[in-house]
């Protein structure tokens, strides 16, 4: 017996009420429905989906073998070019990869169906839509998947490659699309306003009053002549702070207020400011620099791939060693993405943390080539040991005083003016 997202005895229509908003979307306090779709055309929720997307696919996916204290790439395993290159016959890894972390970033949840050939060797992770997968809670306490659509076809853990963001249930993963549709919402209508403001125009930017014992207009007609010569003469940019004269007593009053003073732009500003905080992701990296500096923009970009990229990619590689490779291998291999491209500082940095690495004898010159994709050369895994290393009192092995040569040097060194 199947129990279609029930996960609690005292929390059924809440899951399904979760399970059905992530279909069709909640109406925020706004007015606004808010769905993946409609928030994706949310330029600053787009921008951090996307963003987020494709800082994972541009990673190299591998999967190591240890052989006791050392690791290498296990590239004979069936598994390595599948998740490396190829996950099936259409996707190439990176769109794979950038298809999984966008459906994490809209939906909360990527599927993929595990196609796999005779003798149980994976052959191919084929991606599906989350809108046409229901999570089951089996007897045994496990998830399974349903299919939605013809058939209606149910799937154990093993048939499914399942990643889920943050979850009440541990069942279904929620995305702030789900959690925070008033805050994104709000977003959406404030670009509503601001568009329709645009587009429509009708707003009034003043009046002109006329005294009841004032001129009069007996038609219609001269009354559209006289505010079409009022308008010529002191709209636009031409015609910036001229003096009007009115006569007859007449007045203007100014009704309309700009975008600045009814604070549209703040608002549109803040609205970035808050999708940004739902994704956890730095304002400057989609494109808002008001609060950026050539001092700390650097800075920024590492705690992005630590605190924001690091947490997807644990949830990804988790969920692929449970449904890619078998209990006994996991104790042997690993799946691990190589972050190490992201974490590079500018070149003078890299260089000074070359050199350290280099003189104190913990990197040699082929590592360090290694961490710059450059071919490894004769004589370059050598490490060096600094001499001067020693306990107090103690001189290295062979060396029982100064060479004249080194006198010399000191001597030169002392005695230059």
């Amino acid at each position: 017996m199947f129990l279609p997202m029930m996960f609690g005895a005292g929390n059924k229509a809440g899951n399904f009420s979760q399970w059905m908003s992530s279909m069709v979307g909640r109406t925020a306090k706004s007015g606004v429905l808010v769905t993946p779709e409609t928030a994706i055309a949310v330029a600053a929720v787009r921008a951090c989906v996307t963003l987020l997307a494709e800082s994972v696919a541009q990673l190299p996916c591998e999967l190591y073998q240890r052989r006791g204290d050392k690791r290498e790439r296990a590239a004979d395993h069936p598994l390595y070019d599948l998740i490396h290159n190829q996950p099936n016959q259409k996707d190439p890894a990176f769109e794979f990869n950038e298809q999984r972390m966008g459906h994490l970033g809209l939906r909360g949840n990527s599927y993929s169906l595990i196609d796999r050939d005779g003798n149980g060797f994976i052959t191919e992770l084929i991606p599906v839509n989350p809108d046409k997968v229901a999570v089951l809670k089996g007897p045994d306490g496990l998830p399974y998947y349903q299919l939605l659509g013809e058939g209606n076809a149910i799937l154990s853990m093993r048939q499914v490659h399942h990643v889920k963001a943050f979850s009440l249930d541990g069942f279904v993963g929620l995305s702030p699309i789900q959690t925070n549709p008033d805050t994104i919402g709000l977003t959406m209508a404030v670009d509503e306003h601001a568009s329709r403001v645009f587009a429509n125009g009708t707003t009034l930017s003043g009046v002109i009053e006329s005294p009841k014992d004032g001129a009069k207009f007996d038609s219609q007609t001269k009354v559209d002549a006289f505010l079409n010569k009022f308008v010529e003469r002191h709209s636009g940019l031409r015609n910036a702070f001229s003096v009007a004269l009115l006569q007859e007593g007449m007045q203007y009053k100014q009704l309309a207020m700009n975008n600045e003073q009814a604070q549209l732009l703040e608002s549109r500003k803040f609205g970035i400011s808050e999708i940004c905080r739902l994704y956890k992701v730095p304002p400057h990296m989609i494109g808002d620099l008001e609060r950026a500096t050539n001092n700390n923009i650097e800075h920024q970009g590492l705690q992005f791939v630590i605190y924001t990229l690091l947490a997807w990619l644990k949830r990804i590689e988790g969920a692929m060693m449970r449904d890619l490779l078998l209990p006994s291998e996991r104790r042997e291999f690993y799946i691990e993405f190589n972050v190490s491209g992201m974490l590079r500082g500018d070149q003078k940095s890299r260089y000074e943390s070359y050199a350290l690495g280099r003189q104190w004898g913990w990197l040699s010159v082929n590592d360090i080539r290694r961490l710059e994709n450059l071919s490894p050369i004769p004589g370059g895994d050598i490490y060096l040991t600094p001499l001067n290393m020693v306990q107090t009192g103690k001189l290295p092995d062979g060396i029982t005083k100064a060479t004249a040569e080194q006198l010399n040097e000191i001597e030169a060194i002392l005695c230059r003016s």
